[in-house]
């Protein structure tokens, strides 16, 4: 009796002519989706992307598959009716991981994964309602692979953003124009010319020197990767990675850095307008609702399906314009360069040590040509201007490839090669603050300036510590450890 049900309930899915190829379907690109959710959820966490997917994964081929399916049964068509199925759900189901898998399309992948299809239909035809039954299988582990994820999500305690202190209402004695120029890990002046660097850069040093920046040799980062770094730069509060809870991108980053921070409250709160210029949609990719007032990017180009990363855009004649029509101030731009960037993410790709190294060196000669032509550009139009230029990271030189920086590391350069960052200021008519030596970390950059600009010092009291975190994968007990002191020494505890 029981197997009687049993193969009812199965004959009900897989004999019923009309709900087959609608399960066919749902077979062919549910588990690719919820394997691009698990793995991609802090890229595709709105629900703009999630009518997206599903849309794309489960409502497309349902339509492709049923009309095949009506088309198949035309007699002209009668013989190839057994293939069609097969062939659809094959096609759809690689070709579905392979967008998973790679975050964007390619005419090569498709092709060898429709010839993978051609074949599997062949072969497995008689075999395809396991095949399904199989795909269905794979859904189940993908929910409870994608499930802590979203708990996780859902769990994320927004406590971090908290501040011990006002300054998000401060109010500014003075209101010069503001312009935070962020090229990608450019290491520091003093740990260029050392280290697993050695590049001479003379010219550029020389350059900001005669235009009365100031430099701030052993500066770094609290963190050694953009969304870490920045989110932390933006709160004026360390994340700790949340406290160890995430190995791979900070959740939520993208929305504290675009969507609502501690600076952008401050500014705010004291009549600035605010400017987002970058070369590359990375921030943008989850399509976080935009809190500056102007950016060269709007979110209804930014794709779906994106790591974000492609041709740069140029951001220096966009910028020109909106100085132009925008001198009237206060206002704050945060320009995001991608030069000279860091080497080679994965192993694999990497060229060596040494081939990386020179590839950081033309980045970097990329890299001073748009510095210069900001500066210029700024200091030709607003010569009292306050100009930072500080790098998210270091450049990783040293290493063969990104890979290398979660192995546990005691060597000085090596560390220092991933937090060491440029930091540079032109202070209005060359007056730095008395306090400027607090400059040390990025973490606490913003909470120094509102200092600065507030003329009230009473918000150094709630300083961040000067330490640097990394997470660690191998060498070591996976997790969150400090990896630089207060005073830039190498260490290495767990948090």
């Amino acid at each position: 009796m029981q197997a009687k049900k049993k193969q009812g309930f199965f004959s009900f899915f897989f004999e019923k002519d009309k709900l087959f190829p609608i399960i066919t379907a749902i077979a062919a690109g549910l588990y690719p989706l919820l394997f691009y959710y698990t793995h991609n959820y802090k890229l595709i966490n709105s629900w703009g992307h999630f009518g997206y997917f599903v849309s794309i994964f489960i409502l497309v081929p349902i339509a492709v598959f049923f009309t095949a399916h009506k088309v198949s049964k035309v007699k002209f068509f009668k013989k190839l009716q057994p293939f069609a199925l097969p062939f659809l759900n094959f096609s759809f189901f690689f070709f579905f991981l392979n967008i998973a898998l790679y975050a964007g399309f390619s005419w090569l992948r498709t092709f060898i994964v429709f010839g993978i299809a051609l074949l599997l239909t062949f072969i497995f035809r008689k075999h395809f309602k396991k095949i399904i039954a199989f795909q269905f299988i794979l859904a189940v582990i993908g929910i409870f692979t994608l499930t802590p994820v979203i708990i996780k999500q859902l769990n994320y305690s927004k406590e971090w953003m908290r501040q011990p202190d006002g300054i998000e209402t401060a109010v500014f004695k003075k209101k010069p124009n503001i312009y935070f120029i962020q090229p990608d890990g450019y290491v520091n002046f003093s740990e260029m010319k050392k280290g697993k660097y050695n590049i001479e850069n003379t010219a550029f040093e020389t350059f900001l020197t005669e235009n009365n920046f100031k430099n701030y040799p052993d500066f770094r980062s609290n963190y050694g990767a953009t969304l870490p770094s920045n989110s932390a730069t933006f709160m004026m509060k360390h994340h700790y990675y949340n406290n160890g809870s995430d190995f791979t991108e900070t959740i939520d980053a993208r929305n504290v850095i675009i969507t609502e921070n501690s600076v952008l409250k401050v500014l705010k709160h004291n009549d600035y307008r605010t400017f987002f210029l970058t070369e590359q949609p990375y921030l943008l990719i989850n399509k976080p609702k935009m809190g500056y007032d102007f950016s060269n990017f709007s979110l209804k180009e930014i794709e779906f399906i994106t790591k974000g990363i492609g041709e740069p855009r140029d951001v220096i004649k966009p910028f020109r314009n909106y100085l132009e029509t925008n001198m009237e101030g206060p206002n704050f731009f945060f320009v995001e360069i991608f030069n000279p960037g860091h080497i080679i993410n994965r192993e694999v790709e990497s060229k060596g040590i040494e081939v990386e190294r020179e590839h950081y060196i033309e980045s970097l000669k990329e890299a001073h040509k748009k510095l210069t032509a900001l500066t210029k550009t700024i200091l030709k139009k607003d010569p009292e201007a306050l100009i930072v230029i500080m790098a998210d990271h270091g450049g990783f030189v040293g290493m063969k490839s990104m890979e290398d920086s979660y192995t546990k590391s005691t060597d000085p350069a090596i560390v220092n090669s991933i937090f060491s960052s440029i930091l540079a200021i032109h202070w209005p008519k060359g007056e730095a603050p008395e306090f400027d030596d607090k400059l040390k970390t990025s973490v606490n950059l913003f909470r120094i300036l509102t200092s600065y600009l507030s003329e009230n010092d009473l918000y150094l009291a709630n300083l961040q510590p000067d330490e640097s975190y990394i997470i660690i994968y191998y060498g070591a007990t996976q997790g969150t450890y400090q990896y630089l002191d207060g005073e830039g020494n190498v260490v290495f505890k767990k948090h």
